[in-house]
């Protein structure tokens, strides 16, 4: 039975990485083309939808305090259900099944990563008989892009093209929630593409757990550099990828930075130690050497490329000599930008029967001291591009303040410029404009609009 749900609201929360964000636009079309409402608040929605991450313990505390305080939250006057659906989903929703029900006992729906499609059906039934009702299914019977989307941004597009992972990593729970990976036809990825870049689509991401993995499934062979040619070829203007397991990047791949128009010099490329012995526990099969050697052909091959990375700060068994092999690497590769975390004990993963007696205070001091280095080296970063002219991907206005224009540069670096008289902000909103850049700070550049309004302006003339 196909639900309707016209006259109702639903809003959606995400939380974790980009495939989860795709995931919850896959869910926005799939309720919009049911005639349901996407509204921005909890008291606005007659449903609410959780995208949930496993990956840290924070997530999971996160998820049962916003959902615990949707349960006296009064309804809207206007909603035909007289009661607030609940549905949470996503890898919390695959590991813990049933047992969020229970939890959470006002708790409607459940589903997991490989159902996305299942949400309608569950969500009506929740609003027909009342109750819980759970479905998490162990592997995926089709690939989420052939779902329906509603993007968060007309210009930009998330572009899935593998899904799961074959890694295990000993720390990581999503092989365990996302499944074995599972790559898309290279026809089918193209196509996506391309239906984007007829749509006015002005950057696209390539997603999976580890692009460079991309075909091994299909092909024998990884095909990776392929899909970058490929999606190249459609005209796409700007074109980026994540994320990027070190162990599978390819010389081939390297080599398309230099080669290919529209892929944007940034990579992300999670180191997560620089301890050898660390490394190993952690089952990431390479080595500091082999990382550092990555970096120089990277640099070798595109001087202006931005690195960032993730890193664990104490991983079980982590010495102070680990941490300080983990501290000089950053220090030597000299990212654009770190995400830097410290070790969550994944319940069902190896490590987590590992034996660690690390007082916290130490762990903490530790991950105080790389957070310090990581803002240094950004704003070092940043000032290789202090008096020169990027081009900004124009997202709209600064949240902060309406009369700053807010993007991103090739380099994926936020960038803001002084609003130009006269021009409304989101009407610039998917176009790219030169910036000249007169101030570069430890997260961002600021400068003014020198050239591309023209362009911009006949470019949103048209589209209307």
């Amino acid at each position: 039975m196909q639900h309707t749900f016209s006259d109702t609201t639903f809003c959606i929360r995400t939380f974790g990485c980009q495939m989860n964000k795709h995931d919850s636009e896959r869910i926005g079309g799939m309720l919009e083309g049911l005639g349901s409402l996407q509204v921005d608040t909890y008291e606005e929605a007659d449903m609410v939808v959780f995208m949930t991450c496993c990956v840290r313990e924070a997530a999971d505390v996160r998820l049962m305090g916003q959902v615990a305080s949707l349960k006296n939250l009064p309804v809207r006057s206007a909603s035909k259900l007289g009661r607030r659906i609940v549905a949470v989903g996503g890898c919390i929703g695959q590991r813990d099944g049933e047992k969020l029900t229970t939890a959470l006992p006002h708790l409607d729906v459940v589903f997991g990563t490989h159902n996305l499609g299942s949400l309608p059906k569950l969500i009506g039934a929740a609003m027909e008989s009342g109750g819980h009702h759970v479905e998490v299914l162990d592997s995926a019977k089709a690939f989420p892009t052939d779902l329906p989307t509603a993007r968060e941004h007309g210009w930009a597009a998330w572009l899935p093209i593998t899904i799961g992972c074959n890694n295990f990593c000993s720390y990581c729970i999503v092989p365990y929630v996302r499944g074995r990976e599972k790559s898309r036809p290279l026809e089918d990825v193209v196509a996506e593409a391309q239906a984007y870049v007829d749509a006015g689509v002005k950057e696209i991401t390539l997603l999976g757990q580890n692009v460079n993995s991309y075909g091994r499934d299909l092909y024998g062979t990884p095909r990776f550099a392929d899909v970058l040619d490929a999606v190249d070829d459609t005209g796409i203007a700007r074109l980026r990828f994540a994320t990027s397991h070190p162990k599978d990047l390819t010389d081939e791949v390297i080599e398309r930075f230099a080669r290919l128009r529209s892929l944007m010099p940034a990579l992300h490329l999670p180191v997560q130690s620089g301890s050898d012995r660390v490394l190993e526990a952690m089952n990431r099969r390479y080595t500091r050497s082999h990382y550092l050697g990555l970096v120089e052909k990277l640099r070798a091959t595109c001087p202006d490329i931005a690195l960032s990375t993730d890193v664990i700060v104490g991983f079980p068994g982590e010495t102070e000599r680990d941490f300080e092999d983990t501290y000089r690497l950053v220090e030597e590769v000299g990212y654009n930008q770190v995400f830097t975390f410290i070790y969550s004990k994944r319940e069902g993963t190896p490590a987590a029967s590992m034996h660690d007696d690390t007082p916290h205070e130490v762990v903490q001091e530790r991950f105080d001291r790389l957070v310090d280095l990581v803002q240094d080296k950004a704003w070092q970063s940043n000032q290789a591009d202090k008096h020169t002219t990027v081009e900004m991907l124009v997202e709209g206005a600064s949240k902060r303040d309406r009369t700053i224009l807010a993007g991103k540069s090739p380099k994926n670096q936020t960038v803001h410029a002084k609003l130009p008289d006269g021009v409304n902000a989101d009407d610039l909103a998917g176009s790219i404009v030169r910036v000249a850049i007169d101030e570069a700070r430890t997260w961002y550049l600021s400068g003014t609009v020198i050239d591309g309004l023209s362009a911009a302006r006949t470019q949103q003339t048209d589209a209307r």
